[in-house]
C-alpha cells in the first residue's frame, strides 16, 4: 500500500467510524483497525484526532463545492443560480448519505460552530459561492433584508432536514419533489 493510499484508507475509515460512533466514540485505535494500519501510521499523516477530524471535513467540503461549481456560472440569472445550488446540494446529500451525516455532525459540534461563525462573519479564508451569492442578493435587493445567517437558515435549513428525512426513510425524494422544495426555499428568501 502506498503512502497516499494509506492516507485515503485512514480518511475513509475515520469517515465510516465517526459517522457511526461520533467524534468521541471513534477512537484512534478503532480508526487504525478499520483502516488496516497501525495507530502510529495515523500520526504520520495527522498530528492528532482533531487534525484528522478537520482534514476529513475539508476534504468533504471540497467534494461538495466541486459538485456545486460543476455547472455554476456567475453569468446565469440570480434565481437560476440559487435553484442550481439548492438542487445540487440536495442531490449530493442524498447520493452520499455518509458524507451528509458527517457534515451534519461536524456542523453541530464545537468544530463546526467555530467554522460557521468565521464563515458568517467573513473571516474564513475560502471562497464560498453560496456566501457570495447571498451577499450579492442582499446588495442587489433580490433577497429579503435579513442577516446572512437567517437567509442561510431559510434557504438551506429545509434542504438539510429533507435530506435527513430521505436518508432515514421518512420520505422518498424524486426530482419533482426536489425541484418543488428548492423553489419553495427560493420563495422564502426572495423579495
Amino acid at each position: 500500500m502506498t503512502m497516499p493510499d494509506k492516507r485515503n484508507d485512514i480518511i475513509q475509515g475515520a469517515l465510516e467510524l465517526i459517522t457511526e460512533k461520533g467524534f468521541h466514540g471513534a477512537t484512534m485505535a478503532m480508526i487504525a483497525e478499520k483502516s488496516d494500519v497501525a495507530v502510529g501510521t495515523i500520526y504520520r499523516y495527522f498530528e492528532n484526532k482533531d487534525v484528522l477530524i478537520n482534514a476529513l471535513y475539508h476534504e468533504l467540503e471540497e467534494k461538495i463545492l466541486g459538485a456545486l461549481r460543476k455547472e455554476y456560472s456567475a453569468e446565469k440569472p440570480f434565481r437560476e443560480r440559487f435553484l442550481l445550488i439548492g438542487t445540487t446540494l440536495l442531490h449530493y446529500f442524498i447520493s452520499f448519505p455518509v458524507h451528509f451525516r458527517y457534515m451534519e455532525q461536524y456542523h453541530n459540534s464545537p468544530y463546526g460552530i467555530s467554522l460557521r461563525r468565521d464563515q458568517l462573519l467573513n473571516k474564513a479564508d475560502d471562497v464560498d459561492i453560496t456566501r457570495q451569492l447571498f451577499t450579492e442578493g442582499i446588495i442587489q435587493q433580490v433577497l429579503k433584508d435579513f442577516p446572512l445567517a437567517v437567509l442561510f437558515d431559510l434557504a438551506f435549513g429545509p434542504l438539510v432536514a429533507l435530506a435527513r428525512d430521505h436518508i432515514l426513510g421518512f420520505i422518498v425524494l424524486d426530482d419533482t419533489l426536489i425541484t418543488r422544495t428548492v423553489e419553495a426555499c427560493w420563495d422564502g428568501v426572495k423579495r
